[in-house]
């Protein structure tokens, strides 16, 4: 991993919007709830024990704005001591700015992906068959469904056409049907942030980065903010069998956020997030180079309604969750051999970025390779009451 500097980090406007992240602080052997402001990074746990408890608000961006904290620091020296090479353990280093919420992810929320998945499914895991795969459900399907709201009329017309031809999936039930797929990512703190490695299954031979918005969601359903998510993805796995989802998704250092979260206030707001482009950049250290993006704006469910089907009267979140929104890239690119596609290579490094998110940043390694998740709900609560935080 190069080093990283504040360039790699903050949004195109600065620190003009309310950000806040997690940071190790090696004094107190554990983390801290931080303030990223013009003249420094600021220590406001003592106020806001977790992210968790400032999410709660009722306004965040408020509260936390009414916060002073200890200045822990310049944001140049702790991202720079943040890449796992470089890092000197004395010294503080950024986290995830993601602590006690539950780590959710909606799958299939565009219509491309969508159709990734059905090839993935009928290929079977195997990137080989894909191409002949592609043109023929592209027959059968078309090559756009952005316009087909989920639910409708409409979608359910074209349901029953393809379950006539035999022809329908269990993606296409989620892309196009009533009820959205939303699954449990990956364990609470569990998630890495900017500068870490991210990991991959080393079994899997056909993965891809998926670049996604993550929305803050409070116990009470209120989105107050957003982040950048890698939901890193193993196309071989999930497409042999849908029942190995989990081992798909949730490996060790499998889950990205960063590399800040952004509060909604004046200067970012729902409707911002809701036209955000996010574009994606994966070199690798054999000189190839893969660009995407993924537009907000092409989503096919609201993310108001991705985030009511999460949390309501059915199921709760009391300490809040965040959501991954699903992504319109899906690599199609061949890496190697013609008509094997795009997958992984050790040390790719993997940029996700947005305007007014700023950049995630991760290299790839296997998880049996990347940093052991060890800091987990236990150790927290434990480390906070030494503290004398709670």
């Amino acid at each position: 991993m190069t080093t990283l500097t504040v360039k790699d980090l903050l949004p195109e406007d600065g620190t003009r919007g309310t950000l806040v992240g997690r940071v190790w602080l090696p004094q107190v052997n554990g983390p801290a709830v931080v303030a990223v402001r013009g003249d420094g990074v600021f220590d406001v746990t003592a106020t806001f024990q977790t992210i968790s408890a400032l999410c709660e608000e009722d306004n965040p961006a408020k509260a936390l704005a009414a916060t002073g904290g200890e200045r822990i620091g310049d944001l140049d020296a702790i991202v720079a001591n943040t890449p796992p090479d470089q890092r000197d353990r004395t010294k503080p280093w950024l986290l995830a700015p993601v602590d006690l919420q539950t780590l959710k992810a909606a799958g299939v929320t565009f219509a491309i992906s969508m159709l990734e998945r059905v090839i993935e499914e009928r290929a079977k895991g195997n990137p080989a068959s894909a191409e002949a795969i592609r043109k023929e459900v592209t027959r059968l399907i078309g090559d756009d469904l952005s316009k087909l709201k989920p639910g409708s009329d409409q979608a359910m017309h074209l349901k029953q056409v393809l379950i006539d031809q035999n022809a329908w999936s269990q993606y296409l039930e989620v892309g196009i049907g009533p009820d959205a797929e939303v699954f449990t990512k990956a364990p609470t703190l569990s998630s890495v942030g900017t500068g870490m490695d991210a990991g991959l299954h080393p079994k899997s031979t056909w993965n891809n980065p998926e670049p996604e918005l993550v929305l803050f969601v409070s116990s009470r359903g209120k989105i107050v903010g957003g982040a950048l998510g890698n939901d890193v993805n193993l196309r071989d796995f999930e497409g042999r069998s849908a029942l190995l989802l989990s081992k798909a998704k949730d490996n060790n250092a499998s889950c990205a956020i960063g590399p800040l979260l952004r509060l909604f206030d004046d200067s970012f707001t729902l409707d911002d997030a809701r036209k955000l482009d996010i574009s994606l950049n994966v070199k690798g250290s054999d000189g190839f180079v893969l660009n995407g993006h993924s537009s907000i704006s092409k989503i096919s469910r609201d993310p108001t309604d991705l985030v009511a089907q999460t949390i309501g009267k059915v199921h709760q979140y009391p300490d809040g969750f965040v959501l991954f929104l699903g992504t319109m890239f899906a690599p199609v690119e061949d890496r190697d051999a013609p008509g094997q596609g795009f997958t992984h290579k050790r040390d790719d490094i993997v940029t996700i970025a947005a305007p007014q998110l700023g950049k995630l940043v991760n290299r790839m390694r296997t998880s049996d390779e990347c940093e052991s998740w060890t800091f987990g709900i236990g150790a927290l609560m434990k480390n906070l009451a030494q503290r004398k935080l709670i």
